[in-house]
């Protein structure tokens, strides 16, 4: 545990070698979901995960700003923690929009971003992102393996898979196939959190600053990675990636490639990060 800015965080260190931030997505997560997938990158390279404030095991009280300023500077503090000059962020979902926010208020601050299956630089594309992952929860499969689960006698016969399965079932619709949910590790989200980090982005566009971004840190490495079949809106991530002018890797998964497809995953970035 860690006491930045009147907070305490969680953090947890994986692997020896140059380090690398990973960025958890949400807002209101933690970093557990991405495991143990993401562990497979610690080979020659640290990976540094923490909870972000308000989630997992970094809680908060309910009078503690949660907004995307107290966020950035939350990882701001951290850098200056862990003696880093610069950072390379690997940052999945609301984490992609967290390093992007920390790249416009801290330019001289990161050498590298991987960005993957980030949420957009626009609030109009995560509009269409809930749009997307609403109609997707609707698919007749996945209501009718939700009551399916309810009238079985898992729920008493026993409690942690029937908990298990009714996690799958709730984030079936950022997947390929609704069937591949029950892999990922279960986590939750604090709701409050969550709004408040919404809340205080408002109707946010940041593709003006971002268009300027690449002259303003010219040594900066960016790496966009998608599902094709994401909710998140492979359009969003190839402008993304054309306002960074990084190149986009674009994989045959939905919103958890790390998951769907992990060795396709690692290799996307294994050769991008640094490594001893």
């Amino acid at each position: 545990m860690l006491a930045v800015n009147g907070v305490r965080l969680f953090t947890r260190r994986a692997g020896t070698g140059p380090s690398v931030v990973v960025l958890h997505g949400g807002p209101g997560a933690h970093h557990d979901y991405l495991l143990p997938q993401y562990d497979l990158l610690a080979r020659g390279r640290t990976l540094l995960y923490y909870d972000q404030r308000g989630g997992g095991r970094s809680p908060v009280s309910r009078e503690t700003p949660v907004g995307w300023r107290e966020h950035v500077a939350d990882l701001d503090a951290l850098r200056s923690h862990w003696a880093l000059d610069q950072l390379t962020l690997l940052a999945y979902s609301w984490g992609g929009l967290l390093a992007l926010l920390y790249a416009l208020e801290h330019p001289d601050r990161v050498a590298r971003l991987a960005l993957v299956s980030s949420a957009p630089a626009t609030a109009k594309w995560r509009r269409e992102f809930e749009r997307r992952l609403a109609e997707r929860m609707a698919d007749p499969r996945i209501a009718e393996a939700r009551a399916a689960l309810q009238t079985s006698p898992l729920r008493t016969s026993d409690p942690e898979q029937y908990r298990r399965q009714a996690f799958a079932l709730s984030v079936a619709g950022y997947f390929r196939d609704p069937t591949v949910a029950i892999r990922m590790t279960p986590f939750r989200v604090t709701a409050r959190t969550q709004q408040a980090v919404w809340d205080s982005l408002g109707d946010y566009d940041l593709r003006p600053q971002l268009k300027v971004l690449p002259s303003r840190i010219p040594h900066l490495a960016s790496r966009v990675i998608q599902g094709l079949f994401d909710p998140m809106p492979i359009e969003a991530a190839r402008e993304l990636a054309a306002l960074l002018q990084a190149p986009v890797i674009e994989l045959p998964t939905g919103h958890a490639p790390h998951v769907e497809a992990t060795e396709k995953f690692v290799r996307a970035l294994d050769g991008f990060l640094p490594k001893s």
